[in-house]
C-alpha cells in the first residue's frame, strides 16, 4: 500500500514538474509566437486585394468595409506586373543581379571566412570582423551617400582624380555602363561581412582535432581546407543557398532606389520589380497592383524554395530543409 502510494506521489510530482517546465517554455515562446501572428499571419488577409479593385469609401473608411464593397476583378491586377512599359526588363534585372548576389556574396563570404580564422592574432581578427560588420548595420540612405562621396559629378572623388589625371569628368549618374558593377559592389559591402560571421562561426565549430590529425598526416592549409572545413560547411551553405533561392525574385528596395539616388537616366539597369511596383503605385495609386506583385513574388519565392529543396534532398538529404 505505502509503495503504491510512493509511487502515485512521484508520478504525481513528475506531472507537476512537467507542466511546470511546459509553462516556462510556453511563456518564453509567447512573446515571439504573439509577434509572428499578429505581423505575419494576420496581415494574410490582405492578400483578398490582390483580386479586387480596391477603394476607399469615405462614408465608412474602414479596411472590411472597402474590401466588402470592392469590386471583384480576378487576375486583372496581375497583368500590370508583365504588360507595362520595360516589363521584361526590370524581371531580367531582378533575377539576374540576385543570382550574381548569391553566387559572389556565397564565394566570398567562405573565402573570407576561412581566410579570418587563420589569423592567430584575436585583436587583428576581432578588428577585421567589426570593419566587415559594420556597414550592415548601415541603412541604404546611409550607404547611398558614401556612394555619393566618390561618384558625384561636382564634388565626388573620382570625378575629381580623373580631372586632374587630365580627363573629362565622367557622369556616373546620367551614364548606365559602370552601374551593374557599382550595385554588385555596394550590395558586397554592405552584407558581405554578416554572411562571413555565419560561415566564421561555424568554422570555428569544428573539432581541432581533424585539423591536427590533417596537419600530422601531412595535408598542406588547402588540403585541410578541402577535406575538413569545406566538408563541415556545406549543410550551411547549401541551406543559406535555398534561403537565397527563394529571395531570387525579390530585391532589395533601397539598394536599388536610393544608391542611384532615384536617377530616371538609370532606370534600365537600376529597374527592379520593387521599385516598379513603388513607382506604380505612386503615379496610379492602386492598391490592388502592388498587392498583386507581392503576392506573386511570394509564390515564385515559395516554389523556388521548394524546387532547390526537392533537388537538394535528391543529391544530399542530411542538407536538405525537410
Amino acid at each position: 500500500m505505502s509503495q503504491a502510494l510512493a509511487k502515485k506521489t512521484k508520478t504525481s510530482s513528475a506531472a507537476s514538474a512537467s507542466r511546470k517546465k511546459a509553462l516556462i517554455l510556453t511563456t518564453m515562446v509567447a512573446p515571439g509566437a504573439i509577434w509572428l501572428i499578429l505581423l505575419r499571419y494576420l496581415p494574410m488577409f490582405g492578400i483578398v486585394l490582390a483580386f479586387q479593385d480596391y477603394k476607399i469609401y469615405f462614408r465608412n473608411p474602414t479596411v472590411i468595409n472597402n474590401i466588402v464593397h470592392s469590386k471583384f476583378i480576378a487576375l486583372k491586377n496581375f497583368e500590370f506586373v508583365f504588360s507595362g512599359t520595360g516589363a521584361w526588363q526590370m524581371i531580367r534585372n531582378t533575377i539576374g543581379y540576385n543570382v550574381i548576389f548569391i553566387v559572389l556574396g556565397l564565394v566570398i563570404a567562405v573565402a573570407f571566412a576561412i581566410m579570418m580564422n587563420e589569423l592567430t592574432h584575436k585583436f587583428v581578427a576581432k578588428t577585421y570582423q567589426t570593419l566587415m560588420f559594420f556597414p550592415y548595420f548601415l541603412s541604404w540612405v546611409v550607404a547611398s551617400y558614401f556612394v555619393l562621396a566618390f561618384l558625384d559629378e561636382t564634388r565626388g572623388l573620382l570625378p575629381r582624380l580623373m580631372e586632374s589625371w587630365g580627363m573629362e569628368r565622367y557622369r556616373f549618374y546620367q551614364e548606365t555602363a559602370p552601374w551593374p558593377y557599382i550595385i554588385v559592389i555596394a550590395n558586397l559591402w554592405k552584407n558581405i561581412g554578416y554572411s562571413t560571421v555565419l560561415y566564421l562561426a561555424a568554422i570555428t565549430g569544428i573539432d581541432a582535432t581533424q585539423y591536427e590529425a590533417a596537419s600530422i598526416d601531412g595535408a598542406t592549409k588547402w588540403q585541410q581546407v578541402k577535406y575538413v572545413t569545406l566538408p563541415h560547411l556545406k549543410t550551411m551553405i547549401v541551406i543559406l543557398l535555398i534561403m537565397n533561392v527563394g529571395k531570387i525574385f525579390n530585391s532589395d528596395f533601397g539598394l536599388f532606389w536610393n544608391v542611384p539616388m532615384n536617377s530616371g537616366q538609370l532606370i534600365p539597369v537600376t529597374q527592379t520589380i520593387d521599385t516598379y511596383v513603388y513607382r506604380a503605385m505612386t503615379v496610379t495609386r492602386n492598391i490592388g497592383m502592388s498587392t498583386a506583385a507581392g503576392l506573386l513574388q511570394n509564390i515564385i519565392g515559395f516554389v523556388c524554395i521548394m524546387t532547390a529543396n526537392t533537388i537538394t534532398r535528391k543529391i544530399d538529404p542530411d542538407s536538405s530543409l525537410f
